[in-house]
């Protein structure tokens, strides 16, 4: 049964499925995301987190289920609609243009998304995640830390209430992981936004998370806080590779 709506949580995703003739890449799923949390989401490769992801943001029509951001019923509206009501992602590439300048493209993307202010806008982003000083350079000329910073603040502009993040510290090295992380669960509790975390580092997932949830198979089969989770003898089992 579909659980009711709780106007506690910015984003409710419910009963969410995909299927693909008789594949069920996701089936039956729940998430939910209330004001200023972090939400980590675990699990092996193919289990569906970038697919749920797609889901909520509006890449794929959903075979049932219901996804609301504020209580708003956004399922049927397209990924554009819901990212101009506050439903931001990232992606796992980057998707920043190497020929532009950096302050340009997020004032681009501040503008795109009908930010009245863009410039404005745009600056506090770069100042958020520390790139106002690159502002004038070339994003190509980054090192690729701080073009996964770039990626961000691309997925930051307009403030959103909702961001979901598919793996932002890959390829990053330990510090740079450990610098990014910091810095998005500042922000997230200045901004007061609510934050999905698709992550393959657990020491980042665990550190930064209010609550975990981890899929197999395109189920969730396990959720709660981070401790609960981490201590699930299924998920150590099945994913953490200990029954300890």
């Amino acid at each position: 049964m579909t659980s009711p709506a709780n106007p506690a949580y910015v984003l409710h995703a419910r009963d969410v499925a995909i299927h693909y003739g008789g594949v069920k890449a996701l089936d039956g799923v729940e998430i939910t995301l209330e004001k200023g949390q972090i939400r980590g989401l675990i699990g092996p490769n193919g289990a569906g987190k970038s697919t749920v992801i797609d889901a909520i943001t509006g890449r794929h029509p959903l075979t049932r289920g219901k996804v609301t951001l504020d209580g708003e019923d956004v399922s049927r509206m397209g990924a554009v609609q819901r990212r101009r009501l506050g439903l931001s992602r990232s992606f796992q590439r980057t998707s920043i243009f190497g020929g532009m300048t950096v302050r340009a493209q997020v004032e681009l993307a501040s503008y795109k998304m009908g930010v009245k202010d863009s410039s404005g806008d745009a600056e506090a982003v770069l100042t958020e995640l520390d790139l106002a000083r690159l502002g004038g350079g070339l994003a190509e000329e980054l090192g690729y830390g701080e073009q996964r910073r770039l990626d961000l603040a691309l997925a930051l502009v307009g403030r959103p209430k909702v961001l979901m993040l598919d793996e932002p510290m890959a390829g990053l090295s330990v510090k740079e992981s450990n610098d990014l992380a910091q810095h998005l669960k500042a922000l997230t509790s200045r901004w007061e936004m609510s934050v999905l975390l698709v992550e393959h580092d657990m020491d980042v997932v665990f550190g930064i998370s209010d609550a975990v949830t981890v899929f197999e198979l395109g189920r969730v089969i396990a959720s709660g806080a981070p401790a609960e989770v981490r201590a699930n003898p299924r998920v150590r089992e099945a994913y953490l590779g200990s029954t300890a």
